[in-house]
């Protein structure tokens, strides 16, 4: 193996210079948004984004597109990156290419994946804080993490925080309906028997109300979407979405308005709560919200709470662990809102951010992360 590549082929999108040398490998991305990318040497190459993976042409398009990058090489790569997530085809076509050629795959934990991403875009080497606020990537306990607070070190990664897990009533249908998560959040409330008559006009209220207090099919998840979610579901902005990620942007949406024509309110005195685990439970602020009947003033409350509350959970745990670099990733920080609230305030209160810079916050850049992950593992 010569280690050396052919021209750079069509399907490259971005490519980034890597502080750290890496062997030739391949990683093969998430579940939506899906992108695949090359490492070698002080380069990776990430593809155009093929699509959500639970289509058909998408998940054809992921192998051709892997396979174009292993035929700019004159060699083998020496191993293949993936999610922890057995189930998608991005795992499973990791996992057949690997036995194809005869190599190691190796899985990456999409959370350490995203922060990862930002490291490898800023060249950042040994141990940093990450905040990774998404939707939902499956955890190394096999639950659905979104909202987690990791100490990330080349190939390793500690979760030291997490948002306070809600339930998802009907599973990945709550993903869908945001007034779901809103009945989660008034369930753990201690109000579980407003869900079925304020939810009235949604099919199935009175069903979502005996499945939370039975416990059934409503796992819980982590995930910091999924609370942007109950926070729409609570000021009835986007009972039901349509297209991905409709509640947040109606809720971010909703208030921008207010702050351009009032300024920023202030956080929710008592709006949050964190413990000695690490734990930050954003309950006290989803139940003000369920109360408040101006949509506006209710999300902009919820926007500058949040940014109240993860601006001590960061740096809450900065100094616990002696870390003072912090990285951002995840689809939540697509929102305008929460990305400015961090950026004038973490800088300002002495820690060093990193934001994604040249690859997008969201899915797009956990075939990177990946890669990162995987070339510090190849050391070792």
């Amino acid at each position: 193996m010569s280690g050396r590549t052919k021209a750079v082929p069509a399907c490259v999108e971005h490519q980034l210079d890597l502080a750290h040398p890496a062997p030739p490998l391949l990683a093969m991305g998430a579940w939506f948004k899906n992108t695949v990318c090359l490492a070698q040497d002080h380069q990776a190459w990430v593809s155009h984004t093929v699509g959500d993976l639970f289509q058909a042409e998408a998940c054809l398009a992921h192998e051709t597109t892997a396979r174009e990058l292993l035929q700019t090489l004159e060699g083998k790569p020496v191993a293949i990156a993936h999610d922890l997530h057995p189930d998608l085809h991005s795992t499973r076509f990791a996992v057949q290419l690997a036995a194809e050629l005869g190599i190691q795959a190796i899985g990456v934990q999409h959370h350490h994946a995203h922060i990862a991403a930002v490291a490898a875009e800023h060249g950042v080497e040994g141990p940093l804080l990450g905040l990774a606020l998404d939707g939902v990537g499956l955890g190394t306990d096999g639950q659905a993490w979104g909202g987690e607070l990791l100490r990330v070190d080349g190939a390793r990664f500690e979760r030291i925080g997490h948002l306070r897990p809600l339930a998802l009533p009907g599973g990945d249908r709550a993903a869908r309906d945001p007034w779901r998560m809103a009945a989660a959040a008034l369930f753990d409330l201690g109000r579980g028997d407003e869900i079925a008559a304020r939810f009235a006009d949604q099919p199935g209220a009175e069903i979502v109300a005996a499945m939370l207090a039975r416990g059934l099919n409503s796992p819980r998840t982590s995930s910091m979407g999924r609370v942007f979610d109950a926070a729409a579901g609570l000021l009835g902005i986007c009972p039901r979405m349509e297209f991905e990620a409709q509640a947040a942007i109606a809720l971010e949406q909703n208030a921008t308005a207010y702050i351009e024509a009032h300024g920023w309110p202030q956080p929710l005195a008592g709006g949050w709560h964190i413990d000695d685990n690490g734990q930050l439970d954003l309950l006290p602020l989803l139940g003000a919200l369920s109360s408040e009947p101006d949509t506006g003033y209710g999300a902009a409350l919820f926007h500058a709470t949040l940014v109240a509350a993860l601006l001590q959970w960061v740096l809450r745990a900065a100094e616990s662990i002696g870390i003072e670099r912090l990285a951002c990733g995840g689809g939540c920080f697509f929102n305008k809102l929460l990305r400015a609230g961090l950026v004038e305030r973490i800088p300002a209160a002495g820690l060093e951010l990193f934001m994604p810079r040249q690859l997008l916050p969201g899915d797009t850049a956990i075939s990177l992360g990946q890669a990162w992950v995987a070339i510090h593992q190849l050391e070792n």
